[in-house]
């Protein structure tokens, strides 16, 4: 975002050697708040904002030959979803707020959307709970989804793990506060979230761990 508060298409390179920044062809879709990941020699941005707008354009950077290009759209707008990358090369687009029309209020989405930057193919699943402004991340080659807002509105304390082989969800121990905006890292196959809002923000902090007997 610039000062103007307009979303910027700029992609830069610094080259620690020479300690120069030099510009690489823009993104064709300018926007910001996006989710991006480096895979090989590739560079992935999927979604974003231009200004309060919501954006579901899918693109690619190749490192070695310069070039965008652009993948299928995004099925849905969302915001305040979980954004997964997996080691395989998975997109993970979890839950959240869709986007509604000009005269419709956000509502909870339930799609799980998965794109395999391999095959090019995307795939949906459903989510167990409806859920936006919650904790994810991969433990064990598992989904986890922890705490966020549930779709009465209500602050959540569960946590589920969808399991790719069963292509289905399971409930795990909740957390101990229910809270949303929480942040969240993966230590050594333990999810650590931290902090969070119930009513007010909190300074809870806890760990999940996956035992082996509960993802066979």
């Amino acid at each position: 975002m610039g000062a103007d508060l307009l979303p910027r298409s700029v992609l830069q390179q610094y080259d620690l050697r020479k300690d120069m920044w030099a510009l690489l062809p823009p993104m064709p879709t300018p926007r910001y708040d996006t989710s991006i990941c480096l895979l090989g020699s590739k560079i992935y941005v999927a979604g974003g904002r231009q200004c309060k707008r919501l954006v579901k354009a899918f693109e690619v950077f190749d490192i070695e030959s310069r070039t965008w290009s652009s993948l299928p759209s995004l099925p849905c707008k969302r915001s305040y979803s979980g954004v997964l990358w997996d080691s395989a090369g998975h997109l993970c687009w979890l839950g959240g707020l869709r986007q509604g029309g000009i005269h419709q209020s956000s509502k909870f989405t339930k799609n799980v959307n998965i794109f395999d930057t391999n095959q090019g193919k995307l795939d949906t699943v459903p989510l167990k709970t409806k859920r936006a402004d919650f904790a994810a991340a991969i433990v064990r080659g598992r989904m986890i989804v922890a705490g966020g807002l549930g779709h009465q509105p209500s602050v959540l304390d569960t946590v589920e793990a969808f399991h790719p082989q069963k292509r289905k969800w399971e409930r795990l121990s909740p957390m101990s506060m229910p809270r949303c905006s929480a942040s969240s890292i993966v230590i050594r196959d333990r999810l650590l979230v931290v902090g969070g809002v119930n009513q007010v923000p909190s300074s809870a902090h806890e760990i999940l761990y996956v035992k082996e007997e509960e993802i066979l």
